[in-house]
């Protein structure tokens, strides 16, 4: 061990390889933790953004959604003179696929 107490300064010199290892490990610790916040930030903003604007059901999105259900699943007399009835999808695709058979049958 060296007394270096009576020249006014230090005579050993640094150890280059630990001031560069901790230099990396610091350098590497930040970006982890940059990484980390941001991923953070923004998997919290893409919530928010989720609970405040996308969640919610508008009042007109449900009466038309309703009203278009009441129209796909009903019955009803569309024009007297002409015969133009509304029947439910269903029913309609039932008629269009035995018609289809049908047909396919007396090619036959």
């Amino acid at each position: 061990m060296q007394n270096n107490t009576g020249n006014g300064y230090e005579k050993s010199d640094a150890n280059v390889n630990k001031i560069i290892a901790y230099t990396i490990l610091i350098m590497v610790l930040l970006g982890a933790i940059i990484v980390g916040v941001n991923e953070y930030f923004t998997y919290y903003s893409r919530q928010l953004e989720y609970d405040i604007i996308l969640n919610k059901q508008s009042t007109e999105l449900l009466e038309l959604r309703a009203n278009e259900e009441k129209i796909l699943n009903s019955y009803e007399l569309l024009d007297y003179t002409k015969g133009i009835y509304r029947i439910p999808i269903e029913r309609a695709m039932e008629i269009l696929a035995d018609e289809a058979y049908a047909k396919q049958k007396e090619e036959k």
